[in-house]
């Protein structure tokens, strides 16, 4: 496993629409693992291919202990909607109040490419759409409602 460069604001990469994996093979498991361990050094809580310079359509998302990984996903449902505080890899220092459902239902691969679902609310639904939303070239900026400044999370 290696830890890869995050791309950060500015990057072009970041806003281009990410390619559908085609090829279930090892060099998708080295990617995979590269971007839980990339994840997970900079403390984050979930990572986009395009993150690490890759234009496929991978995520990583951690809740606790659990590490998803979720290849060619796509949210079937969606529920409510909840306000909750945002930071990204990409954005370091900061963070926003978004708007996202509440509830989502996602389908996808695992890195053997069998069909998987992941249902998540509440902090899994935010990672999940946020994340799925760099594979579209979104960057989360873009749905802050509210800037959030650093003091004040610290605070809390």
């Amino acid at each position: 496993m290696a830890i890869r460069k995050i791309r950060l604001k500015g990057d072009s990469i970041l806003k281009k629409k990410s390619r559908p994996v085609e090829k279930f093979d090892e060099r998708l498991h080295q990617l995979i693992d590269d971007m839980i361990q990339t994840m997970k050094e900079e403390n984050g809580i979930g990572i986009a291919a395009p993150q690490v310079g890759i234009l496929r359509r991978i995520v990583v998302v951690k809740v606790e202990e659990d590490v998803h990984e979720l290849v060619n996903p796509v949210i079937t449902k969606t529920c409510g909607e909840q306000e909750v505080t945002e930071g990204c890899l990409s954005f370091p220092g900061r963070y926003g109040i978004t708007k996202r459902p509440k509830e989502v239902l996602v389908e996808a691969k695992d890195r053997n490419d069998k069909k998987i679902a992941l249902s998540g609310e509440g902090l899994l639904s935010a990672i999940i759409c946020h994340e799925i939303d760099h594979l579209e070239g979104i960057l989360f900026e873009s749905r802050i409602v509210k800037e959030i400044e650093q003091e004040f999370l610290d605070k809390n």
